[in-house]
């Protein structure tokens, strides 16, 4: 059956609409998004935010008004998501997700974490029961212009890091705490109904680098050695370096002999160096 020309024109417009129905232009965003997950710690910290340019204008005081609520950033919200609670000196932001604003004066910036985060650019009704923690900062001048808004977690330990804000002339700095002592121990305390020589030496190696019970450590580190054997070098030289904490210098220097023993065989330069160096320090204090 032969289609007349209604029905072929009928035809190509369904064809064409469902073609062009599929195309999308795409173009360069000018605020392109960015996100990241940093890890301090025991503690997932997820920042997800949009990073506008400066392209030659003034940022501060002029792009963004002073003494007012900013996005932080562009488009749609700049969020916080983060694992457990972290510390901010006394105050206290407990685990979630949090929309990201800040109020920028001349010479300090406050940093609102806002429990809700489905809004694009700041709320219509500003509700301070929704508002988790602010937070105040004085401003760091950068020494030339940041052309590009960054957020960064920085200097990072395994208790504390650094929450920077940056753009153009500007820099602040949020510096935070975490309790990942107590979430290691009570990990510890639960992995030892059954551990591993590898569950006893890491949980040796986090009290002897932190500064904790050196006489529990030892225990761990001695049960460890006995299930993997005097070949793990790593596990003897915690054991050395846990005698020498106590001031067992006798105990420490002998420990320190078998971990040598055993790096050389395994050919370890920088276990070789770390215990020959030991035992010459510890022979002194005997």
């Amino acid at each position: 059956m032969l289609l007349n020309w209604k029905s072929l024109i009928t035809v190509y417009s369904i064809v064409l609409l469902a073609i062009t129905g599929f195309s999308q232009v795409e173009t360069p965003q000018l605020s392109p998004r960015c996100n990241f997950t940093q890890t301090v710690g025991l503690t997932d910290i997820a920042i997800d935010y949009s990073r506008p340019s400066k392209r030659n204008r003034i940022v501060f005081g002029n792009v963004v008004p002073y003494n007012k609520v900013w996005r932080l950033g562009a488009n749609k919200n700049s969020t916080i998501n983060i694992s457990d609670d972290i510390y901010f000196g006394a105050d206290t932001l407990f685990k979630g997700e949090y929309a990201l604003f800040a109020i920028p004066g001349e010479q300090s910036w406050e940093l609102v974490f806002y429990k809700e985060t489905s809004n694009w650019g700041t709320p219509d009704t500003w509700d301070e029961s929704k508002v988790a923690c602010r937070l105040k900062s004085q401003i760091t001048p950068l020494t030339s212009p940041l052309e590009t808004m960054t957020i960064a977690i920085d200097d990072i330990g395994t208790k504390s890091a650094t929450l920077n804000i940056a753009w153009d002339q500007v820099k602040v700095s949020y510096p935070f705490a975490l309790q990942t002592e107590d979430q290691v121990v009570k990990n510890i305390a639960s992995v030892m109904s059954g551990p591993s020589a590898s569950d006893y030496y890491k949980s040796a190696k986090y009290y002897l680098t932190e500064g904790l019970d050196a006489e529990k450590a030892l225990v761990w580190i001695t049960k460890a050695i006995e299930m993997r054997g005097e070949s793990a070098y790593w596990m003897t030289r915690v054991q050395a370096e846990l005698y020498a904490n106590l001031g067992k210098y006798d105990q420490a220097i002998e420990a320190a002999k078998r971990s040598l023993e055993a790096a050389k065989k395994s050919d370890s330069s920088r276990y070789i160096d770390m215990n020959e160096k030991s035992i010459i320090e510890w022979t002194k204090k005997k």
